[in-house]
């Protein structure tokens, strides 16, 4: 993207913003849409907008569809509020990149809590055989635990 696209589509995102808090009133926008994004085509005549929307799915597409009937309206309103002779055609999405990164979280979230706990028992292990060296009777050692597999990104 230019710089001119960039600073169009962040000016974009900005004005239907505004517009979709003050001047939309339909009842389908009950989850709260907010604009993740906007991504300007190189000849400014398509702007895809990517939103969120809290809620359930089906909250979700009827705030996606409200958005979509309202576009010719906002596309109105933001030709007044740029100095752009036309404002872009507005394509909504439900942006999923969000949901991808929130499950990539968890995921990485999960292993560290597997890594402390395997931490923990390796830390007790260890304080039990120095417990067991100090008290001067040698203990039988325990073989040491297998070493885990490096895992690559391909391993996935």
């Amino acid at each position: 993207m230019s710089r001119r696209t960039e600073r169009v589509a962040s000016t974009i995102q900005q004005e239907l913003a505004a517009i979709m808090m003050r001047e939309l009133s339909d009842p389908r926008l009950t989850g709260m849409p907010s604009i993740t994004r906007v991504k300007v085509s190189d000849d400014l005549s398509v702007a895809d907008v990517f939103i969120t929307v809290m809620g359930t799915p089906g909250q979700q597409t009827a705030a996606l569809n409200a958005l979509k009937h309202s576009a010719g309206l906002m596309r109105t309103k933001l030709t007044k509020q740029l100095t752009l002779r036309v404002a872009p055609f507005l394509k909504f999405h439900i942006d999923e990149d969000l949901k991808k990164e929130l499950a990539l979280q968890e995921v990485l979230q999960k292993v560290a809590e597997e890594n402390a706990e395997l931490d923990r028992k390796r830390a007790a292990e260890a304080a039990a055989a120095a417990a067991a060296q100090e008290q001067g009777g040698q203990a039988p050692t325990a073989p040491p635990p297998p070493a885990e597999p490096s895992r690559t990104p391909a391993d996935h």
